[in-house]
């Protein structure tokens, strides 16, 4: 069962230019780093007039789903899940 975090992180991104994609590469939270090793899902929402990227990503052991605002160009982690 997923974890509801709502808290604010810092994500390092990867800007592949022949993909033409941008994707999370690591993010800090509670001071440790977490690497992604895999991004399952990725799409967009609006609330109100803001767009939100949400990310769904995995560093192996968890789940961890990403959103970031593209209004205040800040991150947050949403939710954490154990992957056993």
């Amino acid at each position: 069962m997923a974890e509801i975090i709502d808290q604010p992180i810092s994500v390092s991104l990867i800007s592949d230019a022949k993909l033409k994609k941008v994707y999370p590469y690591f993010f800090k939270w509670q001071n440790r780093i977490y690497k992604i090793n895999r991004v399952g899902l990725h799409h967009t929402t609006r609330v109100g007039q803001i767009l939100f990227h949400i990310f769904s990503v995995t560093d192996g052991e968890n789940f961890f789903r990403l959103s970031f605002n593209t209004e205040t160009l800040f991150w947050k982690l949403e939710e954490i899940e154990n992957a056993f």
